[in-house]
């Protein structure tokens, strides 16, 4: 009875440390994906704003050659 009663708190804490370590890996898993998800948004951003700033020169290239002449 006592191997038994030992086995089973054995088992229970293997058990508990086999689910820490899966929830640590799904945790690492979804942080990984949050900061490729971030990192992406940041260079669409940047990407955005070169584009805009592109415009912004282009536009203001037009004007000053149609008011030149």
């Amino acid at each position: 009875m006592m191997s038994l009663k030992a086995a089973g708190i054995g088992g229970s804490i293997l058990v508990l440390i086999a689910l820490v370590i899966a929830f640590m890996k799904t945790l690492i898993a979804f942080v990984g994906f949050v900061t490729i998800a971030v990192k992406i948004l940041i260079v669409l951003v940047f990407l955005a704003v070169i584009a805009g700033v592109g415009l912004l020169a282009y536009r203001a290239w037009q004007d000053k050659k149609n008011n030149s002449i």
